[in-house]
C-alpha cells in the first residue's frame, strides 16, 4: 500500500494555493478564515495545517464563526456529546449564511468519516458547502478552490486506509509549545471505538522526517514538543527500518536544544519495559505517562478487545513506577460498557484505588455506530451508570487531593506556558509531569523553564513562587 501523498500532487495543492492568494490579493481587505477545532490533539494539529494552507492561500485570521467569510470546523467522532455540539453550532451559522451568501461552511474530521454524517449533512444542513475527510485534508486548497470558482457542494469522505503528507504549510498556536504527528491512524479495533474506522490503519512517518521537524522546532525556541499518534507505542511497525517509538525518542533526545518531549496516546498492549527504561534514561523526555486501562475487569477488557489483563497492566505500572519514581500517571476510564455488572465496575473501583492516578479521564459509555460494542446488550441503566460514574468521580477526587499534596514543599524546575487566567495568578506553568501551577512573575517568563517551589496544592491545580 503507497501511503504517501507523491510529490507532483503536493506540487498541484502548491499552484492551487498560489492562485488562490493571488486571486484574494487583488481584493481591498483580505477574506477572513475561521477555523473551529473540536477533540483531541491530533484534531489539533490538522486544524494548525488548515490555517497554514489559508494563509498560503491569502486568508486572514477572522474573530469567529459568525463573521468569517469561510469558516471550518473540525470535528470529533469519539462520543455523541461532541457530535451534537458540532451540530448545534453548525446550525446556527445558518443565519449568517443568509446574510453573506458568499460565506462558505467547511465540515471536516472524523466525524465526516462516519457512515451516514455526511448524507444527513446533505439533506439536513443545506447551508454547508464543503465536507471534507480526515483522509483528504492535504487536498483542501484543491476542494476550496471548486467551492469558490464553481460553487455548488462538494462532499468528499470517501473511505480509506489513509495517507500520510509532508509538506504542508502549517500555523502553529503556540510559539512555545508545538504538536508533532508521527504516526496516523489505528490497528487496534477496540470495540467501542470509531478511531479505526474513521482515521484509517496506523501510518508512521519516517524517523529521519520526524527529526528534522524536532530539530527545526529546537532551533525555533520551541521548548516543549508533544509526539502525537492514535497508539505511539505501535510506532515504526509498518516502516522498513529498525526503529521502534522507544528507539525514536532516544533519538529525539540526542537532538540539540533545551526542551522537553510529551507523548500521547499509549496503548497498554504495546508498552514496554524497554520503553520505560529509556523514558529513565533520557533527561528530554518527560515523566508522565497517560496510559489508558480503561476498566479493571478481565471479561470487560476481553469484551473491549483491549488485549491485555489486569495483571499485565499492574505490572507495566510497577515496572514504570520503579524505573521513574516520580513518574506523572494518568488513565482513561469507562462506566458503562455494555454488559459491564456492578461487581465488574468494583473491580475497576478497586484497580484506581490500588494505581493512585494522579487524575483521571473519565466517561460514562458512549455507543458508536459501526462499532461491534454498539450492537452488544445494555442491561444496565443509565441511572445505574451515573451512579457508578458519580462513585468513580469521588474516589478519583480523594486519590488526586493526595497525589497533588505530595509536590508541596518541592522545587521543580517547570514551563512557564502562558498568561493565567485567575486574577491572583498572573502565569500558568507546567511541572516535567505536565501538572499546571498558578504563579506569578512577568509575562517575559513565558515560553521559559523556571524553578518554581511549589507552596499549595488543589485537587486539579499547584500553586508556586519562583525562585530566584
Amino acid at each position: 500500500m503507497n501511503t504517501q501523498v507523491l510529490d507532483a500532487q503536493l506540487e498541484q495543492q502548491q499552484h492551487i494555493m498560489a492562485e488562490l492568494a493571488a486571486r484574494n490579493a487583488q481584493r481591498e481587505t483580505p477574506p477572513t478564515a475561521f477555523v473551529d477545532t473540536y477533540g483531541c490533539q491530533q484534531n489539533e494539529a490538522d486544524s494548525e495545517r488548515i490555517r497554514g494552507m489559508l494563509q498560503e492561500m491569502g486568508f486572514a485570521r477572522g474573530e469567529d464563526a459568525k463573521s468569517a467569510d469561510v469558516v471550518v470546523l473540525n470535528t470529533c467522532a469519539i462520543r455523541e456529546h461532541a457530535e451534537l455540539r458540532v451540530l448545534g453550532h453548525v446550525g446556527a451559522l445558518k443565519p449568517s449564511k443568509e446574510q453573506n451568501p458568499g460565506k462558505i461552511i467547511a465540515l471536516c474530521g472524523c466525524m465526516m468519516q462516519e457512515e451516514g454524517t455526511a448524507e444527513k449533512i446533505k439533506k439536513s444542513y443545506r447551508h454547508v458547502d464543503l465536507v471534507f475527510g480526515t483522509h483528504v485534508v492535504w487536498q483542501f486548497p484543491e476542494l476550496l478552490h471548486r467551492i469558490i470558482t464553481r460553487r455548488g457542494r462538494i462532499f468528499a469522505v470517501e473511505q480509506s486506509d489513509g495517507v500520510i503528507t509532508e509538506g504542508l504549510p502549517q500555523v502553529r498556536e503556540s510559539a512555545h509549545e508545538a504538536w508533532v504527528s508521527i504516526m496516523y491512524g489505528c490497528n487496534n479495533y477496540c470495540t467501542y471505538c470509531i478511531v479505526p474506522y474513521v482515521r484509517g490503519r496506523e501510518r508512521s512517518r519516517r524517523p529521519e522526517v520526524i527529526l528534522d521537524e524536532i530539530r527545526q522546532l529546537a532551533a525555533q525556541g520551541y521548548r516543549e514538543i508533544t509526539l502525537l499518534g492514535q497508539n505511539v507505542n505501535s510506532y515504526g511497525k509498518d516502516l522498513d527500518c529498525d526503529v521502534d517509538f522507544a528507539g525514536l525518542l532516544e533519538q529525539i533526545n540526542a537532538v540539540d536544544g533545551e526542551f522537553l518531549v510529551r507523548f500521547m496516546t499509549s496503548h497498554p498492549r504495546d508498552a514496554s519495559p524497554r520503553l520505560f527504561s529509556v523514558m529513565a534514561a533520557c533527561e528530554k523526555i518527560a515523566p508522565q505517562l497517560h496510559l489508558p486501562v480503561q476498566a479493571g475487569s478481565n471479561r470487560v477488557l476481553k469484551a473491549m478487545n483491549r488485549h491485555y489483563t489486569r495483571e499485565h497492566y499492574l505490572a507495566l505500572i510497577a515496572d514504570v513506577k520503579a524505573k521513574i519514581p516520580n513518574i506523572v500517571l494518568t488513565s482513561d476510564i469507562i462506566v458503562g460498557f455494555p454488559g459491564e455488572t456492578t461487581e465488574e465496575f468494583e473491580e475497576t473501583l478497586s484497580l484506581i484505588e490500588q494505581m493512585e492516578y494522579d487524575a483521571l479521564f473519565t466517561f460514562i459509555y458512549s455507543p458508536r455506530v459501526g462499532t461491534p460494542a454498539a450492537e452488544l446488550d445494555d442491561p444496565m441503566s443509565r441511572a445505574d451508570k451515573g451512579k457508578n460514574f458519580q462513585r468513580l468521580i469521588d474516589a478519583q477526587t480523594a486519590i488526586g487531593a493526595k497525589r497533588q499534596a505530595r509536590w508541596v514543599g518541592e522545587t521543580l524546575r517547570c514551563f512557564v506556558q502562558k498568561e493565567g487566567d485567575d486574577h491572583r495568578y498572573s502565569l500558568h506553568a507546567r511541572t516535567p509531569g505536565g501538572r499546571l501551577v498558578h504563579i506569578n512573575g512577568d509575562v517575559s517568563l513565558i515560553g521559559s523553564f523556571q524553578n518554581i517551589k511549589i507552596t499549595g496544592a488543589s485537587n486539579w491545580v499547584l500553586f508556586g513562587e519562583l525562585e530566584v
